[in-house]
């Protein structure tokens, strides 16, 4: 067996490019062996993995909000970016003139979690620099301003990610729109006029202005309570933008937020005195029910009974089922995937990739995927039968949890996995 890449948890299970399959990658073709033995009476240990911290800086889009889980905890949301000009030096003409009416922080909504109860958010001016080349965690801070460049009149808003926004009379795609302080974009404006170098270069403004920190900040959330929304920082909906009037005549300029700036998620997950606190401490209890959840819990899958095969028997196929807790129309809707991973040894740091994804069936309220060359690997003991590792596909930019049924659920469904072989 010949490994090609052993890769690092976050670029094996989450990038947005497709993987090359690093797993069973020599196998022998099961499909010239047309007869073959079916077992499906094997045990499932099911547990969970609590990750502290993971890279969550430029991926695809940033989350920011708060819900509260009864199983899951507290998920706290907020996150951190750059802007920039859109053109260097911008002539506002006799500032005298100018009034400005509002300065608005536009955010397109990419998805949401949850529901559309009304959150309090705030929006800091950085007093630390933030640098595209450097990496930033999840768990990572970044100083700022004590005080919340928003209008505290406006503060509370209930979002609406599924309708469209009217800005002067015209349809646009569903936005977060925040008022800021009306000051700043006076002090923007002046210190673009008066000649002090802030608006000569991108480098320059980000110098001067360092960047943004935007968060939430509600009163206690009842259980069932909240909704976590995704904005994707690189689209042109999502800018920053000063509405004023010069001479009566009503005009816009735009702060961006694109692929050079940096930005990265910050996420809090406050599981006391939660199932998956209490799973953590007694691995027992996953016989029951286990969990994973973006930004913080991996469910783990061991199949002890793969010690009885022998190098001599071909996988045909390892049908991997694995049911969930879910009713139609609940609002914490499970995703469409998840990942399946594994460690070559019990030591090992890294998760591979095992080049297969579980597909969720909606009939089934299941996840499934044959995963014939994770155990073909372990049965050739090319790996050690450390388990599976199975997580939300969008793991550093969602909100998504799932519950799984473990061996000893008390509802219908429990889960399994079908393994056909052959001897040669």
């Amino acid at each position: 067996m010949r490994w090609l890449v052993v890769l690092s948890v976050l670029l094996v299970l989450f990038a947005c490019q497709k993987k090359n399959n690093t797993l069973g990658k020599d196998l022998l073709n099961s499909n010239l062996y047309l007869n073959g033995i079916t077992v499906d009476t094997f045990y499932l240990a099911s547990s969970i993995i609590i990750e502290d911290s993971m890279v969550s800086d430029n991926v695809a889009n940033v989350v920011l909000g708060q819900y509260k889980d009864p199983v899951f905890g507290d998920f706290n949301a907020s996150f951190y970016t750059q802007i920039r000009i859109t053109g260097i030096n911008p002539d506002f003409g006799n500032i005298n003139e100018i009034i400005v009416d509002s300065f608005i922080l536009g955010l397109e909504y990419a998805g949401y979690y949850g529901d559309f109860t009304a959150q309090t958010f705030e929006v800091f001016e950085l007093t630390s620099p933030m640098y595209n080349d450097s990496t930033y965690y999840s768990i990572d801070h970044i100083s700022h301003a004590s005080t919340s460049l928003v209008d505290p009149n406006k503060a509370s808003i209930s979002p609406d990610p599924l309708n469209f926004t009217i800005i002067d009379n015209d349809s646009v795609q569903p936005q977060l729109r925040i008022y800021l302080d009306t000051l700043l974009a006076q002090q923007f404006i002046t210190n673009a006029s008066n000649g002090s170098g802030f608006f000569a270069s991108n480098e320059a403004f980000q110098n001067y202005f360092k960047g943004l920190y935007i968060r939430t900040n509600n009163p206690p959330l009842a259980n069932g309570k909240g909704g976590v929304f995704y904005f994707n920082l690189n689209d042109p909906g999502t800018k920053l933008t000063i509405y004023y009037r010069q001479s009566g005549n009503s005009k816009t300029y735009d702060f961006l937020m694109n692929s050079i700036c940096a930005d990265f998620s910050h996420v809090d997950i406050n599981r006391s005195n939660t199932p998956v606190e209490n799973l953590n401490n007694n691995s027992a209890s996953g016989l029951k029910e286990f969990y994973a959840q973006a930004f913080g819990v991996r469910a783990k899958i061991v199949i002890p009974g793969l010690s009885q095969f022998t190098k001599n028997q071909l996988i045909h196929r390892a049908d991997l089922r694995l049911p969930i807790q879910y009713q139609f129309g609940n609002k914490y809707k499970p995703g469409s995937t998840v990942t399946l991973a594994t460690k070559k040894t019990s030591t090992a740091k890294g998760y591979i990739n095992t080049g297969v994804t579980a597909l969720y069936s909606e009939s089934r309220k299941e996840f499934s995927a044959d995963v014939k060359q994770y155990v073909q690997a372990v049965i050739n003991q090319d790996i050690e039968n450390t388990g599976l590792i199975v997580s939300p596909q969008f793991f550093i930019n969602s909100a998504e949890r799932i519950i799984f049924n473990g061996q000893n659920t008390i509802n219908k469904m429990r889960p399994k996995i079908i393994i056909t072989y052959t001897d040669f």
